[in-house]
Order: structure tokens, then sequence, then C-alpha cells
């Protein structure tokens, strides 16, 4: 009974982690989408120079910048929006693996879940 009971709820951790991981695609791609929608309404017609490099506006190099571009509502702060919320994605895919580890006491794939998670959050967020 007892063996019945854990299968059933790693297989409700299962399925809410896949439903996060389908959220966050359908989320992130929704964003891009009305991201390049603004985008394209607002500069469809504009004439791009390939001859001068232009690199990416320093307000959308960080998350904060992101965040408050998108907010004001530029397209292009909707699309880097967008692709932050994919990155996130399994990012919190990971982090829910942790607690699912942490439920059932397996302490090893704690720390080395946690691990990765370290990593993953240093590559976002370390310079």
């Amino acid at each position: 009974m007892k063996k019945a009971i854990e299968r059933l709820a790693r297989h409700d951790m299962e399925m809410v982690i896949g439903n996060v991981l389908r959220a966050g695609v359908i989320i992130a791609a929704m964003v891009v989408l009305s991201g390049g929608t603004i985008f394209l309404w607002r500069h469809g017609y504009a004439v791009p120079n390939y001859k001068i490099f232009q690199r990416e506006p320093v307000e959308l190099s960080s998350i904060w910048g992101i965040i408050q571009t998108s907010l004001e509502g530029h397209g292009r702060g909707f699309i880097q929006l967008g692709l932050l919320l994919l990155i996130a994605t399994p990012v919190t895919r990971v982090a829910l693996s942790i607690f699912e580890f942490a439920r059932q006491r397996d302490k090893v794939y704690v720390a080395v879940t946690s691990i990765v998670l370290c990593i993953l959050l240093y590559s976002l967020f370390g310079r």
C-alpha cells in the first residue's frame, strides 16, 4: 500500500513537472509572438543597414532592463522576455526536481541536482 502511494505521488509530481514545462514553453512562445508582432507593427518597413554592425541595445543586456523595456511595450523587450521565460522553464524543472528528491529523502540526488541548479543560476546571473 505504501509503495502504491509513493508511486502515485511520484506520478503526480511528474505530471506537475510536465505541465510546468508545457506551460512555460507555451507562455514563452506567446510572449515572443506578441513581441514579434509589436516589433513588426512598428518597424516592419524599416530598411536595415547591414554595412554597419549595431549591437544589442544596452537595456536589453540585463534581466531588469529586459523587464523594464517589455513593460514599456517595446517589441524587442517582449521577444527577449519570452526567451528568458524559455530559459527559465528547464531551470524551474531542476528546482522542482530538488523538492521531489527531498520528499523521497534521496540525499545524493538532492545534492547533485542542487549543484546543477547552482551552475545554471551562475551561468544566468554570474559575471
